[in-house]
């Protein structure tokens, strides 16, 4: 999204947060203006959802310095270079692009804003024309302009046709695999809701048809992705959408366990929508704890309940329904915890973060939204995320935090059991009065309390508040110790500090101190690994990669592959084996191997969790 910030509060923003994916601060060799401006142009224009983004031409990285920090350099000739970035646009893509450029003083220096809007569906794939397609085609993934495959120029071609990926016919689909039944649950559920609805007399064929199920090709009434996910036979599914499931997973304890094969319980939930959602919700809600209630005007009789309420269940089981993205061989996971529920499915939110609680709703799969709000089971568009915070907060529990992750394209919601704040946290808290803390800092320790890690997000969407602030917060936790941070710029997190796991009960914080990587140091030297460690099949082809500077990226994804294979290692384990920056390899190779399944993360429900790896997937 464009900032509306003026410059001198975007340098400060990078120092607070780095750069990200709609920030981005580049420095010039005298006048001239490096490819790589025009690349990240076309990456912001292109980015699906990211609404554009700003680059600041003149502003630079110290990275030399003790502790490396954004500053302005200047630009020298202002005029010559925004005519030459101006010029540059409007002949070196295959379409001309408009961008927003002025000239900001900060300082003694001119800085050069360039605020680039995303182009219409109908636009995309911008490219570079010297290189064409698909090498001259960015996305902005994270803070980095990555070149598009070839599944995204299907994306893109798709958009320009306005056409959204559950309207796609399925090759091998027929109407045999349209289950009755499943079309007799939305009759019965459709005539709750408006008994006297025009369809409710059609006949199977013909509503499956206006429901965006079946599409004509060449003549032919054909089965799209909406109509079998939405009606179709189990054996269908399993044919032809194997992935299309729900796990429900137990896990004793507060924390992800490393040997998952023994330690937990797990229900795969299959079947049409309109019958999987209602047995998905009620397998959580038969599973979460009871909170008791009486009646005063029945005689003191107890009622129990479970302890989240039911419509917020509701809200984001249909949630992970409706907005998965279903081209994406992953299942939804819904994964109960000692302490909490989250909920992941694969497919980010189309929505940037800020605007979670506009009402406007923007639909990856319309027709499949469609279905679900006629049968009752969404309430009203685009106001799910607020209503689950408004029913939470009405309950008195802690709001539920949100996280979209565009890099490995998921979306989780946490619910905690917990309520804020209880005279039991207050009585916890009051041992940190030296600290001077806000009740927003409160919050974020009795997050870290609960889950072990905190991100600037997170911080946002337990406080809402704003980035700057929530950085400003989480490093006076980290300078007095309360919190220790890991990672590195959009990448970095929060997790318990010294001062903090003096001030927890035994086993409070997390099964074990590795789980949160405190003391343990698992991202210290003493977890790095060396070339001598592999086997025999790996000790070359890691030291030539070392060795050299550059490698055929193939190659080098296809030795990670290997290294994973050989047993689950860190994203600072395998850059330490091939002479790589960290942040480089997770950017430029492990999230696209884990989007094309060939990776799977040890902890799946946490990607940013502090002991995070890699292992092959099965």
């Amino acid at each position: 999204m464009i900032s509306k910030k003026a410059a001198a509060e975007l340098i400060a923003e990078l120092n607070e947060t780095d750069e990200t994916e709609s920030l981005e601060a580049k420095s010039i060799a005298e006048a001239s203006v490096g490819k790589s401006l025009f690349e990240t142009i076309c990456s912001m224009s292109n980015e699906p959802g990211l609404e554009g983004g700003t680059i600041l031409l003149g502003v630079e990285k110290e990275e030399l310095s003790l502790f490396p920090m954004f500053s302005a350099v200047g630009v020298r000739d202002t005029d010559k270079v925004c005519s030459d970035i101006a010029s540059t646009c409007a002949t070196i893509f295959n379409t001309t692009v408009r961008t927003d450029l002025h000239v900001e003083r900060i300082g003694k220096t001119n800085v050069i804003r360039i605020d680039v809007p995303e182009l219409p569906a109908h636009q995309k794939p911008l490219y570079l024309v010297s290189r064409g397609l698909p090498k001259g085609a960015y996305r902005r993934i994270g803070p980095t302009d990555q070149r598009c495959s070839e599944e995204d120029m299907l994306s893109f071609f798709r958009g320009k046709e306005n056409a959204s990926y559950d309207r796609t016919v399925i090759a091998h689909a027929t109407f045999d695999d349209i289950d009755p039944q499943a079309i007799e649950a939305y009759r019965k559920s459709r005539r709750e809701a408006n008994e006297t609805a025009d369809e409710l007399g059609w006949s199977d064929e013909d509503l499956v048809h206006a429901l965006g199920g079946l599409h004509r090709l060449d003549g032919e009434l054909r089965v799209t992705v909406a109509g079998l996910v939405t009606f179709g036979k189990p054996a269908a599914l399993r044919r032809l959408y194997p992935s299309h499931r729900v796990d429900y997973i137990r896990v004793p304890g507060n924390t992800w366990v490393k040997n998952v094969s023994a330690q937990f319980d797990a229900v795969e939930m299959r079947g049409p929508l309109v019958t999987l959602a209602s047995r998905v919700i009620a397998t959580i809600l038969d599973d979460l704890p009871r909170a008791f209630r009486f009646d005063d005007q029945a005689n003191g009789q107890r009622s129990e309940l479970p302890l989240l309420p039911v419509r917020a269940i509701r809200e984001a089981v249909v949630n992970c329904l409706i907005h998965r993205n279903y081209q994406s061989a992953q299942p939804v996971q819904i994964v109960r915890y000692g302490n909490r529920i989250e909920f992941k499915n694969p497919g980010h939110s189309l929505k940037s973060v800020e605007r979670f609680d506009d009402p406007a709703s923007i639909m990856r799969n319309p027709h499949i939204a469609e279905v679900m709000h006629e049968t009752r089971f969404a309430e009203t568009k685009g106001s799910g995320i607020r209503r689950m915070r408004q029913l939470m907060e009405e309950s008195g529990l802690s709001s539920p935090t949100f996280e979209s992750d565009r890099d490995a394209d998921s979306f989780s919601a946490v619910f905690l059991f917990h309520h804020f704040l209880s005279p039991t946290d207050w009585e916890w808290l009051s041992t940190f009065r030296e600290f001077d803390l806000t009740d927003d800092q409160r919050r974020a320790l009795i997050y870290v309390r609960e889950v072990g890690a905190i991100a600037n997000q997170t911080y946002r969407e337990i406080n809402r508040t704003d980035t700057l602030a929530a950085s400003k917060s989480l490093r006076k936790l980290r300078t007095a110790n309360l919190l220790a941070d890991r990672g590195s710029g959009s990448g970095r997190y929060y997790v318990a500090g010294s001062e903090l796991i003096s001030r927890l009960a035994p086993n409070s914080l997390a099964k074990d101190e590795d789980s949160l990587g405190i003391e343990a140091n698992s991202l210290g030297s003493r977890d790095q690994i060396k070339i001598e460690d592999l086997p025999e099949s790996l000790k070359v082809r890691v030291k030539l990669i070392a060795l050299g500077r550059r490698d055929a990226p193939e190659h080098m994804a296809a030795t990670i592959v290997e290294l994973c294979r050989w047993k689950p290692l860190s994203a600072s384990q395998m850059a330490g084996l091939l002479d790589r920056n960290p942040s480089y390899l997770a950017t430029k190779y492990l999230s696209g191997l884990i989007n094309t399944g060939s990776l799977e993360y040890l902890y799946p429900d946490q990607p940013n969790h502090p002991n995070q790896k890699y292992l092959l997937k099965e």
